[in-house]
């Protein structure tokens, strides 16, 4: 019989494939709640999508809070509780409110450790559509330590001036990268009001990853697309993040236009599919007026 460290090590040895990589997502009360919940949305990409299904065994949901918690155990997925010594993450933690920082910042620690623990992962936000595997577009290469999406692809994908978004990426466990999560969460708090996502971006632009000789994959959006900047191909995307959008309320109606978008395309037949645009992100736009 195994012995387990603790709960998140039997977790993490559950969710994991062979080769030791979970895919990871964070969600709290706001994002299960509802007739229709970000969390459902989420979990019907992995249904509609191209060889996504069997990708929910290797899923690991981290609820940071107990209804988010019972909601994941409900859906019968991997889950784990993560403590978070007594800050409320109930609400919905708007684009960069002080409680939407600290809750980055607290995800940002808990990763440290997977990788700590000798696990690889895929960090995916919740708010993005899995509508292809996008094990076949990352490079499996033990070379590469880091692959991360972009809001806007620069046409290199090794360049750092590729604005980086943390919702998405792929990282190999290895001293090099532990000691990258470990350099990122010391700035916590010497970054007032800056999310974790810019304090990378900050240390990338000061040289960090090229001290600790990473080697960084940048993603196209081509494949790892959002609504900063469409994949300009429906017939090989992989993931659709709704980035560049403020409220939960808008992420879902656009995303839900996402699911329409595919759903039309796959019922195309093969010679007409060039032919599908994506819905405009409409509900997106107009929530940085509200």
């Amino acid at each position: 019989m195994t012995s387990y460290k603790d709960e998140l090590d039997e977790i993490l040895a559950n969710a994991s494939t062979e080769n030791k990589t979970v895919i990871i997502a964070v969600v709290n009360k706001a994002y299960v709640e509802g007739d229709k919940s970000m969390l459902d949305l989420f979990l019907d990409g992995f249904w509609v999508g191209d060889g996504t299904r069997e990708l929910t065994d290797h899923l690991l949901i981290v609820a940071v809070d107990q209804t988010s918690f019972e909601r994941c155990k409900f859906l019968r997925l991997h889950c784990y509780k993560l403590e978070t010594d007594g800050i409320d993450f109930v609400g919905e933690n708007l684009y960069m409110s002080e409680e939407f920082i600290k809750m980055m910042w607290r995800r940002t620690l808990f990763l440290g450790e997977v990788l700590k623990r000798g696990y690889n992962f895929i960090f995916t936000d919740t708010d993005i559509m899995w509508l292809r595997n996008p094990f076949l577009w990352l490079n499996q290469s033990e070379s590469i330590d880091f692959q991360i999406s972009t809001d806007k692809f620069k046409g290199n994908p090794w360049s750092e001036s590729n604005p980086i978004n943390t919702g998405f990426y792929m990282i190999r466990s290895n001293n090099k990268t532990i000691a990258l999560f470990d350099e990122w969460y010391s700035k916590k708090d010497s970054s007032a009001r800056m999310k974790e996502q810019d304090v990378l971006l900050s240390l990338m632009r000061q040289g960090v990853f090229r001290s600790l000789r990473l080697t960084v994959r940048f993603l196209d959006t081509l494949y790892f697309s959002g609504f900063c900047q469409d994949s300009k191909d429906i017939r090989i995307v992989s993931t659709v993040h709704a980035n560049c959008c403020r409220t939960i309320g808008a992420k879902m109606i656009d995303l839900t236009a996402v699911i329409h978008d595919w759903n039309r395309f796959k019922s195309l037949p093969a010679n007409e599919t060039s032919t599908i645009e994506w819905s405009p992100h409409t509900a997106c736009v107009n929530s940085w007026r509200q």
